[in-house]
């Protein structure tokens, strides 16, 4: 890819994130857009987005593979991690070289036995709030590219104000109402990430593409079209894409 290219690819996902500051718009979808891109224009092997509950508990919203989910779900069951640390002071955490590190026992392990050699935390925040973050890693030791980490940042930004909708941190209602939403929603796509992984025979990333593109190719939103498979309303084939 060249520069030009990765600069007119991530201008558009800019243009993208900032629709939704204007347009309806699925959360879940928005944000696996996100990581997604992230993986397809900076240098990293793999995304994933940790976003906090009404209780401000941290819960994986969206992944770019299995693998960081597991990664993911072992920060959150240990209450620990760079992505956790992340969240909680609000400022990037980058570990250069996870075996190197003598902290996070439990992530180390998990993140060693997944493939991964170094991560890079971007506190999702507007203002002094923090709600989640954005996670980036790699398959190689080393620092991260510097403008790597500015573009991640000012993707996190725009997209925390798209989930926040023009309004403020301090309407805590209305944050916590759309970041359930969001959280139930990614419930109901695991559901039926396993439902499409058993029922068409594919792996369980697989599945998930086909339901992506499933809901794209008929302009409908993610989060319903995983509804309606859950009960079953819906079978989705490699065929019907």
């Amino acid at each position: 890819m060249t520069s030009l290219t990765r600069e007119a690819r991530l201008l558009d996902l800019f243009a993208t994130l900032a629709d939704t500051l204007t347009d309806d718009y699925d959360v879940v979808d928005l944000l696996q857009t996100l990581v997604e891109s992230c993986k397809e224009l900076l240098h990293t092997d793999d995304a994933g987005i940790l976003l906090a509950d009404a209780d401000g508990d941290l819960e994986l919203i969206a992944s770019t593979s299995e693998a960081t989910q597991l990664v993911e779900v072992i920060q959150l069951a240990a209450e620990d991690g760079p992505c956790i640390q992340c969240y909680r002071t609000g400022k990037p955490v980058s570990v250069v070289d996870i075996a190197a590190s003598h902290e996070w026992p439990a992530f180390r392990s998990s993140a060693a036995a997944h493939g991964f050699a170094a991560i890079d935390a971007i506190p999702m925040r507007l203002r002094n709030s923090t709600i989640g973050t954005l996670n980036l890693l790699r398959s190689e030791p080393g620092a991260p590219l510097a403008e790597d980490l500015t573009a991640a940042q000012a993707l996190a930004d725009v997209a925390t104000i798209g989930i926040l909708h023009e309004r403020t941190v301090r309407e805590a209602e209305t944050l916590s109402q759309q970041l359930q939403t969001a959280l139930n929603s990614r419930v109901t796509i695991e559901q039926a990430k396993g439902v499409v992984s058993f029922t068409a025979g594919v792996p369980v990333d697989q599945a998930f593409t086909l339901i992506r593109r499933y809901s794209r190719a008929h302009g409908l939103r993610l989060s319903d079209v995983c509804a309606r498979i859950v009960r079953r309303d819906l079978s989705i084939t490699a065929a019907d894409v």
